[in-house]
C-alpha cells in the first residue's frame, strides 16, 4: 500500500496537484500524525503552529536567481530532498518547524557571491 504523504507529494511532481491544492491534503494528514506544539514554546512573532509557507531565496552575484515559497506542508516533506542543504542544516529548520517558529531559520552569506536564505513565515 503507498504512503498517502507519498503519494499526495507524487501527484505534485506529476503536476496533477498544484502545491496550493496539495497544501490543505498534507496539512490533514499531518495533523493525524503530529501532536500540536505547546504554547510555551518560543516563536519568532506569531503564536506557535501560525506559519504557514517556507521561503527560499537564493542570489547568486548580487542578484536573486530564485525567490520561492511553498506551504508549509509541502515543504516539511520536501526538506529532506534540497540539494546542497547538510544534514544539520536540515536538523536545524525541522527543529523550528517543529517548534513553530517563524522568521529566518537559515542564512547563508557569501558576500557578492551570494547566498542562501530560509524562512519560516
Amino acid at each position: 500500500m503507498t504512503d498517502p504523504l507519498d503519494e499526495v507529494l507524487r501527484l505534485v511532481a506529476s503536476g496533477h496537484l498544484s502545491a496550493d491544492e496539495a497544501a490543505p491534503i498534507l496539512d490533514a494528514l499531518q495533523t493525524d500524525s503530529q501532536a500540536e506544539p505547546s504554547a510555551a514554546e518560543p516563536t519568532f512573532g506569531r503564536a506557535p503552529g501560525t506559519a504557514r509557507a517556507i521561503r527560499i531565496e537564493v542570489s547568486e552575484g548580487g542578484t536573486r536567481i530564485v525567490n520561492l515559497r511553498v506551504p508549509l506542508a509541502l515543504g516539511r516533506m520536501a526538506i529532506d530532498h534540497v540539494p546542497g542543504l547538510a544534514p544539520d542544516m536540515v536538523a536545524r529548520i525541522r527543529e523550528a518547524l517543529d517548534q513553530g517558529l517563524t522568521g529566518p531559520v537559515l542564512v547563508v552569506d557569501e558576500g557578492q557571491a551570494g547566498g542562501v536564505r530560509i524562512v519560516i513565515e
